[in-house]
C-alpha cells in the first residue's frame, strides 16, 4: 500500500506536476485478466496525471446475435449483454482503486484495433493488456497492443512484466533512446512519466560494433568501439538537451553499452517500472511492423511498453 501511494501520489500534486490537457486514457477490455491488469496500471497512470479514464469495449455482436436460443432452454446468447457486464465491471473495479478518476465506457460496434485507432485519435495514450480473450489468445499473444501501436497517432501502452514492473517499485522509467527521426516525441513522454512519478530516468543508447569479413581485413579495435561509443554519447546529448533543460527536477542516467538495442532494453527492463521507445510505422514493408527493438519488448519485456509515434 505504501508502495502504491508514493508511485500514485495526491491530486493536488498530480496536476501540479503534469498541467495536462484534458484527453482521456483509453483502455481496451475484454474480460480477460490481462485487460483487467491493464485497467489496474491505466487508472493509476491517470491519477498521476490527472486524466480522465475511458473504458472500451470493441466487438461486431451484430454479427453473432441471430436470437437462435442454445440447446439447454437458455436465454439466447448476447454479446450486447457480456460487453455491457464487461464494461460495468471494469468500471466498477477502477473507482475501487482510485474514486478520484472520472471514469466513462463505451461499447463500441467496431473490429478492436479499428475502435481502439479511433479511440486513440483523441486520447493521451491507448492501453492495451498483453493478451486478449478468446481461443487465439496463446497463439497471438499481444496482436491487438501491436497492431493499434503500429498505426495509432498516440502513444500505445501494453502492460505486461513482472510484479514488480506493473507495481512501479524500481522507481525507474527506462528510455530506449532511438534515431533522431523518431526519438524527438518518445523523449518528450518519458521525462514527463518520470517526472509525474517521481523517478530516475535511465536513458540507454546502445551501439555494437559492425562485423567485419573478408580475408586479410583485421576485426575491429579499441578505437573502433571508442569512436561508435563517443557517437552514442553525442547522440544523447542532442536528444535530451532541451527536454532534460525543460524538466530539471528529473534526475538522468545516461549510459551507452555495447550491444544490439533490443537485448540491451529486455534485460534491463527487469528493473523499470516503464519502457519508453519511439516507433516509425513500416506499413507495407518487410519485417516487423514496428520495428526488432519494439518487436521484442513487446514479447520479452519485464514491464510495461510504451510506444510513441512521431507526430
Amino acid at each position: 500500500m505504501a508502495s502504491r501511494a508514493c508511485a500514485t501520489g495526491t491530486v493536488a500534486r498530480r496536476k501540479a506536476v503534469s498541467p495536462m490537457t484534458e484527453l482521456p486514457l483509453v483502455v481496451g477490455v475484454d474480460g480477460s485478466e490481462a485487460s483487467l491488469t491493464a485497467v489496474d496500471w491505466a487508472v493509476d497512470e491517470a491519477a498521476r496525471h490527472g486524466l480522465p479514464l475511458r473504458l472500451v469495449y470493441a466487438c461486431l455482436w451484430e454479427r453473432y446475435e441471430d436470437g437462435t436460443a442454445p440447446a439447454g432452454g437458455r436465454e439466447p446468447f448476447s454479446e450486447r449483454a457480456l460487453a455491457e457486464q464487461i464494461v460495468a465491471s471494469a468500471a466498477a473495479r477502477a473507482r475501487r482503486r482510485s474514486p478520484d478518476v472520472t471514469t466513462a465506457t463505451g461499447i463500441v460496434p467496431q473490429e478492436a484495433v479499428t475502435a481502439l485507432l479511433s479511440e486513440g485519435d483523441k486520447a493521451f495514450a491507448v492501453v492495451t493488456g498483453a493478451r486478449g480473450r478468446g481461443v487465439l489468445k496463446d497463439l497471438l499473444p499481444g496482436s491487438v497492443g501491436p497492431a493499434v501501436a503500429a498505426r495509432a497517432r498516440c502513444p500505445v501502452v501494453v502492460v505486461r512484466g513482472d510484479g514488480a514492473g506493473l507495481a512501479g517499485t524500481h522507481r525507474r522509467v527506462l528510455l530506449g533512446a532511438g534515431e533522431p527521426d523518431t526519438a524527438g516525441d518518445a523523449v518528450r513522454f518519458a521525462f514527463r512519466e518520470a517526472e509525474a512519478r517521481g523517478c530516475v530516468l535511465d536513458v540507454v543508447r546502445a551501439w555494437h560494433r559492425p562485423v567485419y569479413g573478408g580475408a586479410g581485413r583485421p576485426p575491429p579495435g579499441a578505437d573502433t568501439a571508442h569512436r561508435h561509443e563517443r557517437e552514442a554519447a553525442e547522440l544523447l546529448d542532442a536528444l535530451l538537451g532541451d527536454a532534460s533543460a525543460g524538466r530539471p527536477r528529473v534526475r538522468v542516467d545516461r549510459t551507452t553499452p555495447e550491444g544490439h538495442a533490443r537485448k540491451v532494453l529486455v534485460d534491463r527492463s527487469a528493473a523499470a517500472d516503464l519502457v519508453v521507445v519511439g516507433v516509425r510505422p513500416r506499413h507495407g514493408r518487410a519485417g516487423h511492423p514496428l520495428g526488432r527493438v519494439a518487436h521484442a519488448l513487446l514479447h520479452h519485456a519485464l514491464c510495461p511498453v510504451a510506444l510513441v509515434p512521431r507526430r
